[in-house]
């Protein structure tokens, strides 16, 4: 399956942005989706999951329940809204799908399909 990341861009301190996601097909290959992060000079991490259904989600600590992902699977596609956006914040987004139904997993190697990445740069 191929994901496109789409919604990145420039944003002030406190504003908001969402991603989207795309998935080229429905299979048991995204089944979980998730979205991960990775700023300059450091490693990807976690950032939220989210199961087939929709009804499990998964976040980073660090997130504080500034971030809400979701999907819409008649649409192949998964979101993340972004509110009260820091300059912390400030990364490259990817999209991941996974064939496991599941959203409290923060592995990235249970993910093996990945999109391109969405640069997100909040100015403080």
């Amino acid at each position: 399956v191929q994901l496109q990341a789409s919604g990145g861009g420039l944003v002030q301190d406190g504003g908001s942005l969402r991603l989207s996601c795309t998935a080229s097909r429905r299979t048991s290959s995204n089944n979980g989706m998730g979205w991960f992060r990775q700023a300059p000079g450091k490693e990807r991490e976690f950032v939220a999951s989210i199961n087939w259904r929709g009804d499990n989600t998964g976040y980073a600590d660090n997130i504080h329940g500034r971030f809400t992902i979701s999907r819409d699977n008649a649409k192949n596609t998964v979101y993340l809204q972004m509110n009260s956006l820091k300059p912390e914040d400030t990364a490259v987004y990817y999209c991941a799908a996974s064939p496991l139904n599941t959203a409290r997993d923060p592995r990235l190697n249970i993910y093996p399909y990945w999109g391109q990445g969405a640069l997100v740069t909040v100015s403080s």
